[in-house]
């Protein structure tokens, strides 16, 4: 699999450029992985965190399904990789974890993110609300705050992959 990315258009509207950010930053981190096998993408490789590639995957799809589904969307649905027990759940993984399972749960979780999000204008305000922040928010914040949550998690993933295998990059 060859991941594609591309900018948004340079003089893209407002809600063409948030779009196109946020899918060239979903596809970033997808490419970030391309081409590594279950125990390379499980591998912490930045000492001591124990952060990985694999748990970066399954942390973008709960916040997707955070931010699109519970809180743009309003829907009662459970987090899929944590518990409020663990809350850092979605990070681990563990020996049955597999990338084939992660990346279609990531993007099955990006898919109904794109539906949602279409159904709102940017200015629409959410229907449900974050479990830690009871104010109100726009698509158009959830949307800036995706892009930087992506960008943010990308430069992790470009420091894991580069330690794996040397590979660096856009």
């Amino acid at each position: 699999m060859t991941i594609e990315r591309s900018e948004p258009a340079k003089t893209a509207a407002e809600r063409a450029m948030l779009d196109g950010w946020l899918d060239f930053h979903r596809a970033t981190l997808a490419a970030k992985c391309e081409g590594l096998d279950d125990d390379q993408l499980k591998t912490a490789s930045v000492p001591p965190s124990s952060l990985t590639l694999l748990g970066l995957v399954r942390h973008m799809a709960d916040v997707e399904r955070g931010w699109y589904r519970r809180v743009l969307a309003g829907e009662d649905v459970p987090p899929i990789h944590y518990t409020e027990d663990d809350l850092d759940g979605d990070f681990r993984t563990g020996p049955s974890d597999t990338w084939q399972e992660a990346y279609a749960t990531w993007q099955r979780e990006i898919e109904v993110a794109r539906r949602h999000a279409a159904g709102f204008a940017l200015d629409d305000l959410a229907r449900g609300e974050h479990h830690r922040h009871k104010e109100p928010f726009n698509l158009r914040w959830i949307h800036t705050h995706m892009i930087e949550e992506y960008a943010r998690h990308n430069g992790h993933a470009d420091l894991l992959r580069e330690a794996i295998d040397g590979k660096t990059g856009d």
